[in-house]
């Protein structure tokens, strides 16, 4: 069943013309079964705010369910915004408190721009220390992706991240460490997930913890994890979200920044994710860019069109996966009873068990 555009958030219309099943409140039907509330906290900076949130809501809305899915867009006052996205998320988003008082089925913490070399100094780390234990107790389950997994499991479980040498930047493949749990069911026993990350939680340290590791790259690490119940908390360090474009738009940034000085080198390509037609194009386009920088000539146009059409999306599929077993474990938990914590017949410490 598809997303409901129940506000007047652009998004919905974005999704409508891209043909995803979106449908309006209005032709909202009565069903036996009462709808799924999924919380989106948005953490990411300003330049990647609305794709963000268009990535997971299409995640959400694209999966395989029975139900009508209502996603509720939220961020932390205390991530510093440009007027334009301020005016965004005053116009179209809720607040936490609204979203405390209404109620989350499900909720989604996005990654985040660390300015910071430790998390609890960021300024978002109160508040979104505040949601999570307010989602512990009333929230059937949450899911973290990237930077919010980091935050996360250094709050609960005092796990911190390790610097990497380098980015860990680009398209790596995976494998499930546990094909018989249920948020992999039906998925493929390898697949690739993008990343981008200058940090790092390893398998050791989760195991630990008690966070059970579902899958894992050899060139990567892990990537999605889930708590000692398997579900109250699932963990995303790579980002299954992303658009085809989503690192492409990332390695033009950190060309504009060569261009400006920002960087002292000009950047390498993001790993495992052009194939050699468009590898060869960007080491033209990079030949010509430093020729006429060094001559302070007129800079070559961006092939983005070109680039566009030849680029792929190997891990789509995946995700879908991912967040259809996702949503379908909180739609089979949340219909034992509504209430929490935490529902009447269901055992905290092993929920699934339930099911």
């Amino acid at each position: 069943m598809p997303l409901v555009a129940f506000s007047k958030l652009p998004t919905f219309q974005r999704l409508m013309n891209e043909h995803h099943d979106v449908l309006p409140l209005e032709k909202a039907t009565h069903q036996d079964i009462r709808e799924l509330h999924v919380g989106l906290l948005n953490m990411m900076p300003d330049a990647t705010l609305q794709a963000t949130e268009r990535q997971f809501m299409r995640l959400v809305g694209d999966c395989n369910q029975i139900v009508q899915f209502y996603v509720h867009p939220f961020t932390l006052p205390s991530i510093d915004r440009s007027s334009e996205a301020q005016q965004w998320i005053d116009d179209y988003y809720q607040d936490f408190e609204s979203i405390k008082e209404n109620g989350l089925d499900a909720l989604i913490i996005s990654g985040a721009n660390p300015i910071s070399d430790s998390l609890e100094q960021e300024a978002f780390w109160p508040m979104l220390t505040e949601v999570i234990d307010w989602a512990k107790d009333n929230v059937t389950s949450t899911l973290c992706a990237c930077l919010a997994t980091h935050a996360v499991v250094q709050y609960l479980y005092d796990i911190k991240r390790q610097p990497l040498p380098e980015k860990k930047w680009g398209v790596y493949q995976h494998k499930l460490t546990k094909i018989d749990h249920p948020l992999t069911r039906h998925t493929n026993t390898r697949f690739d997930v993008p990343h981008s990350r200058y940090n790092q939680i390893t398998r050791e340290q989760l195991d630990q913890q008690g966070v059970i590791t579902l899958a894992e790259s050899a060139e990567a690490g892990v990537h999605l994890a889930t708590s000692s119940d398997g579900i109250r908390l699932v963990f995303f360090q790579g980002h299954p979200e992303y658009d085809d474009f989503s690192l492409l738009k990332e390695y033009k940034r950190e060309i504009d920044r060569w261009l400006s000085g920002q960087r002292g080198d000009y950047p390498p390509f993001p790993q495992n994710y052009f194939n050699p037609v468009v590898e060869q194009r960007l080491i033209d386009y990079r030949e010509q860019l430093k020729s006429s920088k060094s001559t302070d000539s007129e800079y070559p146009a961006w092939p983005e069109e070109w680039l566009m059409e030849h680029l792929d999306n190997t891990w789509r599929d995946t995700a879908l996966s991912t967040f259809n077993n996702w949503l379908g474990l909180v739609y089979q938990l949340t219909n034992k009873n509504p209430k929490l914590p935490f529902m009447d017949g269901v055992d905290p410490e092993n929920p699934l068990a339930s099911l």
